[in-house]
């Protein structure tokens, strides 16, 4: 049987590319809270960014860890899970993440320009950074 795995610098550029993620948080009583989101990855974590109060910040806080996904649809097909603990920092606190870089990386130059400048202060906003401690990796086309 072929071994599908990515290795680690095949994973690193995977994430690197254009890809949304779904973000899977634990729900007391229910199914886990499994939304799309943008996210950037620097120096081996990654960072979402978020509103404060949202319902995805307090579950965060709640369940201490999360699971994000990303794929690509298109044959050969390949994603990557990567499940940890998840820390809440302040927008301001995180220099790793730039809203505007995530924005116009989703949204293009002229578009993400003009959703970072929405709000400059990003008031309210807060980065819940994923520790990666598991990692499962698929890249049919490696086989």
């Amino acid at each position: 049987m072929a071994d599908f795995e990515m290795g680690t610098e095949q994973r690193e550029a995977f994430l690197a590319d254009l890809h949304v993620g779904v973000l899977a948080i634990e729900r007391d009583g229910k199914g886990p809270l499994a939304v799309p989101i943008w996210y950037a990855y620097a120096d081996g974590d990654v960072l979402i960014s978020m509103a404060a109060d949202s319902a995805k910040t307090t579950l965060l806080r709640r369940a201490g860890r999360a699971t994000m996904t990303v794929q690509d649809e298109r044959p050969p097909y390949r994603y990557v899970s990567v499940e940890g603990p998840v820390s809440i920092e302040a927008y301001d606190d995180v220099d790793a993440y730039d809203i505007e870089a995530v924005a116009k990386r989703y949204l293009g130059d002229e578009a993400g320009a003009q959703y970072a400048a929405a709000n400059p202060s990003w008031e309210g906003t807060v980065i819940a950074r994923i520790t990666p401690e598991r990692w499962l990796t698929v890249d049919y086309g490696a086989g």
